[in-house]
């Protein structure tokens, strides 16, 4: 715990020599991402071609399964503001940075913390810091591979009559892209925080399972909180994995729990 032996403003030149650093490496990041718009853009609009990975893998699934195959979609963005596509293009880079800068981000703030913590502390925070990151991760790529596309596909496509034509403003496109994405990312934390709680003796499992149906009507809750529509299927999309996440945590507390009263025992 070296933390100890520096004084307030030794503690504030190390936080603000990390802040420096954690911003200097996101700016740069950001700056590449702007400038190689054309890769950038590529990846982030890819969802709305028919062409994407989900919906060519569930066309294909969908032809073994029944012989036939969807027929190809085709949805166009628009812009609506003067300066909006570039307005864009800056956050969407800005974004960018920040996730690709995430790690270094993550070894910053777990450097400056760390000597404050005893070597049993490092390892579980290590833990805890690595696993909740690889969550959130999958998350995202959750949410863009797979809880995105199909809900962009059913929206973008949908219509109560021949009549009355889509035009989704790429405004709208991105900021449900990101919004989703990281509500995803934040959803997927819950068995990380559940071992965390169950390490601190906060959570058990026998109550975990006792307010299941109570999980159940919040999930929903906070489903229809994170989707950007109140249609079922994309309430169905984002509840459904959180709903698997509550299941897997109950054994996750279960193990952690087990654990903790095998050490207790032990010394």
């Amino acid at each position: 715990m070296d933390n100890d032996k520096q004084s307030f403003w030794e503690h504030l030149d190390v936080l603000r020599a990390a802040i420096i650093k954690i911003v200097a490496v996101t700016v740069i990041f950001g700056v590449f991402a702007f400038i190689f718009k054309k890769h950038l853009f590529s990846i982030v609009l890819a969802p709305k071609d028919s062409e994407f990975i989900t919906y060519r893998l569930f066309n294909t699934i969908n032809g073994l399964v029944t012989n036939s195959y969807v027929s190809d979609f085709s949805i166009k963005l628009i812009n609506t503001g003067l300066a909006e596509q570039f307005i864009i293009h800056m956050k969407t880079a800005i974004y960018a940075g920040i996730l690709c800068a995430s790690p270094y981000i993550l070894y910053q703030l777990f450097r400056f913390v760390s000597p404050a913590l005893y070597a049993n502390e490092r390892k579980y925070a290590m833990r805890v810091v690595g696993s909740g990151y690889l969550m959130f991760i999958m998350g995202v790529l959750l949410s863009y591979y797979l809880i995105f596309p199909l809900t962009f596909r059913f929206l973008g496509t949908y219509q109560v009559s021949d009549e009355v034509e889509n035009m989704i403003t790429l405004q709208s496109y991105i900021s449900t892209l990101i919004m989703m994405s990281l509500a995803m990312g934040i959803v997927f934390e819950i068995p990380i925080l559940s071992w965390l709680f169950a390490k601190l003796g906060f959570l058990s499992a026998d109550f975990m399972r006792h307010y299941r149906k109570h999980a159940v009507i919040i999930i929903l809750a906070v489903a229809a909180i994170i989707t950007p529509t109140s249609d079922i299927f994309t309430l169905s999309l984002v509840a459904l994995p959180m709903w698997v996440l509550y299941e897997i945590s109950i054994y996750i507390v279960k193990m952690a729990t087990m654990c903790k009263h095998e050490t207790i025992t032990a010394t």
